[in-house]
């Protein structure tokens, strides 16, 4: 299975793109890279449409999203690139765990599973009071796709509160509602969470120190 790493989108309000936010001096790209190839992963790609990521030695798989963060003409969920094969899409703003990567390497769908925190609760080391998503596993490209586009037309209809992202999608691909999504996927509970800013950084900074230790990686 390919591995993809999404790393698109832009982000005015923020100083330092979210993907090289550095954790023990390892930007969260890195590290999520290091992560899947210690999990046995050999098949990992970027997608993006930023000229960031070349020095990593893996391909960037370039596409045309140009989601702005401020604006929503453009769709977040044209960042997934398109794919005709087996393909587990990673999120590149997400700093994970070494067991939150093996959970979702190991994990077995015949057609679409979704990963994100606080299945029933969440870890006693998570830093947010929502969850989060991670990561989409999908065997079945045709229908995740499909639904994709009903997510979108969704959108276009009005019957979203906010441009579609993961969790819509997910309410599209299991056919439920949101307040019942909680009950469907696969729950990381753990310290592995999404950064949305530099405070986000600060308090993963400081659980990973103790957790993992305090270390420079090189």
């Amino acid at each position: 299975m390919k591995y993809i790493i999404m790393c698109g989108g832009k982000y005015p309000h923020l100083k330092t793109p979210k993907w090289l936010y550095e954790i023990n001096g390892e930007p969260l790209i890195e590290r999520t890279i290091r992560l899947l190839k210690e999990a046995g992963v050999e098949d990992i790609a970027i997608s993006s449409n930023h000229d960031l990521f070349d020095y990593l030695g893996v391909p960037v798989l370039k596409h045309d999203n140009g989601f702005d963060y401020t604006k929503r003409e453009t769709y977040w969920l044209d960042a997934f690139y398109p794919m005709n094969e087996p393909v587990c899409y990673i999120f590149g703003d997400v700093f994970f765990s070494p067991s939150a990567i093996d959970a979702i390497v190991n994990y077995k769908t015949e057609d679409v599973m979704f990963f994100a925190s606080g299945l029933y609760a969440f870890g006693a080391d998570y830093i947010k009071p929502w969850a989060e998503p991670f990561a989409f596993k999908v065997e079945d490209t045709e229908y995740f796709f499909k639904c994709i586009e009903i997510a979108k037309e969704y959108d276009r209809q009005g019957k979203w509160n906010r441009m579609p992202v993961s969790w819509e999608l997910w309410q599209v691909i299991r056919n439920t509602t949101l307040n019942s999504i909680k009950y469907n996927y696969v729950g990381i509970n753990d310290y592995t969470c999404d950064m949305d800013n530099e405070e986000d950084l600060e308090k993963i900074q400081d659980i990973v120190c103790r957790i993992e230790g305090n270390h420079n990686i090189s």
